[in-house]
C-alpha cells in the first residue's frame, strides 16, 4: 500500500510539471477545434453532425500518441525507474498510473468538446449519449494501448516524438475525421483500417454501437496489453 500510494503521489507531481501534457491533451486539441470547427461548417455545413466526434477524435490520438509515450520513457528510461525501484513500487504501477492519469485528462478534453462545440458551432450531439460516451472509453483505452507500446518500446527519449508523429500523422489524415475516406486511393484507405482512429471514428459517429465494429479494437488493444507485458520484461535491459 505505502508502495501505491508513493507511486500515485509521484505520478501527481509528474503531471503538474508536464507541459507535454497541458500541451497535447489541452492547448493543441482545443487551439485546433476553434480554428478547424469554424472552417469545416463554413465549408461543409453537414460536418456539424459529426463535429463532436472528429474533433475528439483528433484530441485523443494527438494526447494518447504524442502524450503518453514521452512520459513512459521518463519513468523506465530514466532515473525515475530507481526511485520506483528504490521504494519498492511494482514495475507495471508507473505504466498503469500513466495510462490512468492520461485517460482522465483526456475524458475531461473530451468533455469539454462534447459542451462546447453545440454552443460555439450549433454541432449536433450524438443520438445516444450513453453508447457514445461508451464508444469513446473503449476507443481511449485502445489509443492508450498503442501509446503505451511505443513509450515502452523506444529506448533512446529523442527518437519518441519521430515515431509517436510517425504514427499519429497518417492515424489522423486517414481516419475519415477531415474527409472521406471514400475520396482515398485504395491502398490508403486499407492503410487507415490499421489505425485505432478509424476505427474509433466509426463507432463513435454510430448510433448504435454496433458490436461487429468494436472487434478490431478489442483486437488492437489484446495486442497492444500483450506487447506491453513483453516489454515491461525488457525495462531492466
Amino acid at each position: 500500500m505505502r508502495a501505491f500510494l508513493y507511486g500515485v503521489f509521484l505520478q501527481w507531481k509528474l503531471d503538474i510539471r508536464s507541459r507535454t501534457l497541458l500541451i497535447t491533451c489541452y492547448l493543441v486539441p482545443l487551439l485546433f477545434f476553434a480554428m478547424m470547427g469554424g472552417i469545416f461548417t463554413s465549408v461543409m455545413p453537414e460536418t456539424r453532425h459529426t463535429l463532436i466526434q472528429s474533433m475528439t477524435v483528433f484530441g485523443v490520438t494527438m494526447g494518447a500518441l504524442i502524450g503518453l509515450p514521452p512520459s513512459l520513457v521518463e519513468i523506465y528510461r530514466g532515473d525515475i525507474k530507481k526511485v520506483y525501484q528504490a521504494n519498492g513500487v511494482p514495475r507495471c504501477l508507473g505504466l498503469a498510473l500513466t495510462n490512468l492519469s492520461a485517460c482522465i485528462h483526456l475524458f475531461i478534453m473530451s468533455l469539454m468538446l462534447y459542451v462546447a462545440a453545440p454552443l460555439v458551432f450549433n454541432a449536433k450531439t450524438p443520438e445516444n449519449p450513453g453508447a457514445y460516451f461508451f464508444c469513446l472509453a473503449v476507443y481511449m483505452a485502445v489509443s492508450l494501448g498503442v501509446a503505451s507500446v511505443i513509450g515502452l518500446a523506444v529506448k533512446d527519449p529523442a527518437k519518441t516524438p519521430m515515431l509517436s508523429i510517425a504514427v499519429f500523422l497518417p492515424s489522423t489524415i486517414l481516419s475519415g475525421i477531415m474527409f472521406p475516406t471514400a475520396l482515398l486511393p485504395k491502398g490508403l484507405a486499407i492503410l487507415g483500417r490499421m489505425f485505432p482512429a478509424f476505427w474509433g471514428y466509426g463507432i463513435m459517429t454510430d448510433s448504435t454501437c454496433q458490436p461487429e465494429k468494436l472487434l478490431p479494437l478489442l483486437a488492437m488493444f489484446i495486442l497492444a496489453v500483450f506487447a506491453c507485458i513483453l516489454l515491461l520484461g525488457k525495462t531492466d535491459t
